[in-house]
């Protein structure tokens, strides 16, 4: 079904919007039985698509484009910048361009044919009962190797963090970006720790349970299984996201909670990203490079396959895992 620009799959339980035009993004989440959204809304008027660039030159000319929600990023993640002969915009051309898009019953199939990269993409999204599925191919058309950045950005908020709530993970390591720094970032730039706890600018630091007025930016690693949550500490409602952790073997997460003050953010944004990457950093291709983080390298003739599943849900507790289908395991071991 579509709304305007956006296009709606929906199961019983679950209620999901896309907008085709601009990056395929996901713009909405909610489950009905509960009444609850679980992605993010940002605290600006947005533009509709199709954008007037998909190589954004930086954030500025990005972030009017962008409402919350669930962008994908390729073959950029973060900065804009020069790579390899290429001007790759900011959060890559996949966040802004339009997709082309199949609805068929309560699945979306969207198709891209990249112009940065000899790429095409399907992404095909599946909504049955409280889980949603999204089922990535990529096909490396090109005829000599190039690198990339490909990743997630699920950005949770809305009734999902309307009160307390705890962040869980399979992470076991976790390091904080050394060049994001504020008044308002309670980290230690630059340092490691084993998740939850992380060096703190005034001791160790919890960051399953993040509290105030923050802004933070750092990097899940090392994981046990791939997988991550936010839970409303009033059991009302969780979201569970799981990946492929041999595609996307870190997750970068982001705590926005009114700690921006600058335009357009105006301290009132309430955001948590949690977001599945090939690379661990988000500074994008060319200082990921320098800093010898690994890219993704697409051989010619390369087909990769993936999935990334998110669990929406009413919570008895605290999780402790999820299962092979994409749904949370809830309880004691």
């Amino acid at each position: 079904m579509s709304n305007g620009n956006e296009t709606v799959i929906e199961s019983a339980a679950l209620r999901v919007r896309v907008d085709p035009l601009v990056g395929g993004t996901i713009t909405a989440i909610e489950h009905k039985g509960l009444g609850a959204s679980v992605l993010g809304t940002v605290p600006w008027p947005t533009k509709a698509g199709p954008a007037e660039t998909w190589a954004a030159p930086d954030e500025t000319v990005w972030l009017p484009y962008y409402g919350g929600g669930w962008p994908i990023l390729f073959p950029n993640g973060g900065d804009a910048c020069d790579f390899a002969g290429t001007f790759h915009g900011f959060h890559g051309e996949a966040s802004l361009a339009p997709w082309d898009a199949e609805v068929d019953g309560a699945s979306l199939r969207l198709t891209r044919r990249f112009a940065a990269v000899p790429v095409e993409m399907d992404r095909e999204m599946t909504v049955a009962g409280e889980l949603l599925t999204i089922r990535e191919t990529l096909r490396m058309q090109g005829g000599q190797p190039i690198r990339v950045m490909w990743g997630h950005h699920p950005t949770f908020g809305s009734d999902l963090l309307a009160g307390p709530f705890e962040i869980q993970s399979g992470a076991r390591g976790i390091i904080v970006d050394a060049g994001f720094d504020s008044e308002t970032n309670p980290l230690r730039p630059g340092a490691g720790g084993r998740w939850p706890m992380v060096p703190g600018k005034r001791g160790s630091f919890d960051l399953s349970r993040p509290t105030g007025t923050l802004a933070t930016m750092t990097y899940l690693h090392d994981f046990a299984a791939p997988w991550a949550s936010i839970r409303r500490l009033d059991d009302f409602v969780a979201a569970a996201l799981s990946w492929d952790a041999a595609v996307f073997p870190c997750a970068w997460l982001w705590c926005e909670l009114g700690g921006t003050a600058a335009a357009p953010w105006g301290g009132k944004a309430r955001l948590i990203g949690i977001e599945p990457n090939t690379t661990r950093t988000g500074g994008g291709l060319a200082e990921a490079d320098r800093r010898g983080e690994r890219l993704m390298i697409l051989e010619p003739g390369a087909t990769i396959r993936t999935t990334v599943r998110l669990h929406v849900f009413r919570p008895t507790g605290a999780l402790r895992g999820v299962d092979a289908s994409g749904h949370a395991i809830l309880g004691d071991a």
